[in-house]
């Protein structure tokens, strides 16, 4: 039976249509950041706004067309997510150790998008919601449990380790092992939309992490939250408002790194 899912999961990823699929889902995760980027210039040049995915996706229910955008969203981040997956499960001559390394790296990539998919079409049902708010409400039920502390400190470390990862995948261009990049000027641009986007995200990413591990130490739920709070964090610095901005327009290059991602994806590493 296993075999016959992974061979089941082999023929899907090679499906042409299923491919395509993928390519629209890195776009929709490419303007979904675009969307969070100007969310986090707004909110560094005094707006009062949530600068994460929810808030994206309830600024864009508020434009024109609104509802049908979200549900364009919706299906290319589920079928990105549904990519992911496919990558850890699909069966490749690798060993034992490389198998299990490359399930941990697309699990829950796969997990993520497929959920921020779901939190988009709920969007363009009529729910509005919180993540900042529901990601404090969980943590402090997370500080009532005997453990919880601990629990709480070592997703934040877990969080700031993937913000390492992306920080490190920027600086040593890395990603390029996933993107085949064009030559001549189109090539240097990207790569550098790549560094410049890997490394803010994986900025902002680390301050959700260190969030995180605040709240676990001082026992303080409020403290703990999303990139909300890391942005607000981030304001709160000195001159972090400039800082929040430079933040901004590093999501807006890892949107666009994103969105040519959709057409110059290496889709059979």
């Amino acid at each position: 039976m296993p075999s016959t899912a992974r061979t089941a999961a082999r023929d899907a990823e090679a499906n042409p249509a299923f491919r395509l699929a993928a390519r629209a889902g890195y776009a929709a995760n490419g303007i979904l950041h675009l969307l969070i980027g100007g969310l986090v210039i707004a909110v560094g040049l005094g707006a009062q706004e949530d600068s994460d995915q929810t808030g994206a996706f309830r600024a864009l229910a508020a434009a024109p067309l609104g509802a049908a955008a979200l549900w364009a969203l919706a299906i290319g981040l589920v079928a990105l997510g549904g990519w992911h997956l496919l990558q850890a499960f699909a069966p490749r001559r690798l060993s034992v150790w490389r198998r299990l390394a490359r399930i941990l790296a697309e699990l829950p990539q796969g997990l993520v998008f497929l959920a921020i998919g779901l939190v988009s079409a709920s969007v363009a049902l009529g729910a509005r919601p919180r993540a900042e708010q529901a990601a404090e409400d969980l943590s402090q039920g997370v500080l009532t449990w005997p453990i919880g502390g601990a629990i709480l400190g070592a997703v934040g470390l877990a969080v700031a380790g993937v913000g390492i990862g992306f920080v490190w995948m920027g600086l040593r261009r890395s990603f390029h092992s996933k993107v085949r990049t064009p030559d001549g000027p189109r090539g240097f641009a990207l790569t550098t939309l790549g560094v410049v986007g890997f490394v803010a995200k994986g900025i902002a990413l680390i301050v959700v992490g260190v969030l995180l591990v605040t709240a676990a130490i001082r026992v303080e739920p409020d403290t703990a939250g999303g990139l909300d709070g890391a942005v607000a964090a981030v304001v709160a610095l000195p001159l972090g408002p400039f800082l929040a901005c430079l933040v901004g327009l590093g999501f807006l290059a890892y949107g666009v790194f994103t969105v040519f991602r959709a057409r110059y994806a290496r889709l059979d590493v």
